[in-house]
């Protein structure tokens, strides 16, 4: 359990410093910082290879390259792309930043609401008991 457990956490860092990585570009628009984003999308591809799988897996290269190119020109095409980028990120205190640096509004929330006609009144229609001490 604990090799399994270790390797999972050093992917969901992996994948975490290139959101950040994502996110300095953003801001940055820097040259090094995107270079910088490439370094850890080739890194996180290289963690989700396994040695009999496809060995030209390059999701996050290719994706890495779609959203640099969609912050250095933000036409329709590219806001659709960052847009669907924003949807995906799971950590909404980073969501927002990443929103904010791009220009466009958080997406939503999907809102949690009971079903039609459930009160909430859990113990309804069960016979009551009574303590006995003694």
């Amino acid at each position: 359990m604990g090799l399994g457990a270790s390797g999972t956490e050093r992917h969901i860092k992996t994948l975490r410093a290139w959101q950040l990585a994502l996110l300095r570009f953003v801001v940055t628009l820097d040259n090094a910082d995107r270079l910088a984003v490439f370094a850890i999308a080739g890194e996180i591809d290289k963690l989700s290879l396994d040695d009999s799988a496809n060995p030209g897996f390059r999701f996050f290269r290719k994706t890495s390259a779609d959203l640099c190119a969609s912050i250095l020109d933000p036409n329709e095409a590219g806001l659709v792309c960052l847009r669907q980028y924003l949807a995906r990120i799971d950590d909404e205190r980073l969501k927002r930043i990443f929103a904010a640096a791009i220009g466009c509004d958080p997406p939503e929330k999907p809102s949690i609401s009971r079903p039609a006609g459930r009160t909430g009144d859990l113990w309804r229609g069960l016979a009551s008991r009574t303590l006995r001490t003694g």
